[in-house]
């Protein structure tokens, strides 16, 4: 056998010899940390707050003789408030500087149809929700908590400012 062969085997024995070690290292400590595991988990977990952590956060009462509970206040976004503006940038802006959804950017060209239905129209349009050829007006742009005033006001302040 040449020198070459022989230092090749030398090289391919130790590397052979590198990973069987290494498998018997990985080996031993998967098997140490599943030990480890298994203990956490079969002595020292607290059954009562992983049922804590996990509860529904609300059940259905199906009893028909159960006492209703008292109607929650409604909350209305932005604390109520009336600036077309503030209520544009915050809800609106999004979609309509945009032309997300087909939704109208602040140009007169874009709103003469819409204009044309009217006013009462249009803002009916925003509060209800409306499904056009040119798109999709989500009902109170997808807020749920505006009032209905809100979202009047903003459109107010939207067809006030095209350009």
């Amino acid at each position: 056998m040449s020198d070459q062969d022989s230092i090749f085997f030398r090289n391919f024995s130790i590397l052979l010899a590198a990973l069987v070690v290494f498998t018997i290292l990985l080996i031993w400590f998967g098997v140490a940390m599943q030990n480890n595991l298994v203990a956490n988990v079969q002595g020292q977990a607290d059954r009562s707050s992983i049922q804590e952590l996990i509860k529904p956060v609300a059940a259905v009462n199906t009893d028909p003789n159960a006492v209703a509970a008292a109607p929650v206040e409604a909350v209305i976004a932005f604390d109520g408030s009336l600036d077309g503006e503030m209520i544009y940038n915050n809800v609106c802006m999004a979609c309509h500087t945009t032309g997300a959804g087909g939704a109208p950017k602040l140009v007169a060209a874009e709103w003469e149809t819409r204009l044309d239905k009217g006013m009462d129209a249009v803002i009916a349009q925003a509060i209800n929700g409306f499904m056009g050829e040119a798109g999709l007006m989500p009902a109170k742009g997808g807020r749920a908590d505006l009032s209905d005033e809100q979202v009047k006001v903003a459109v107010e302040f939207m067809t006030s400012h095209l350009e």
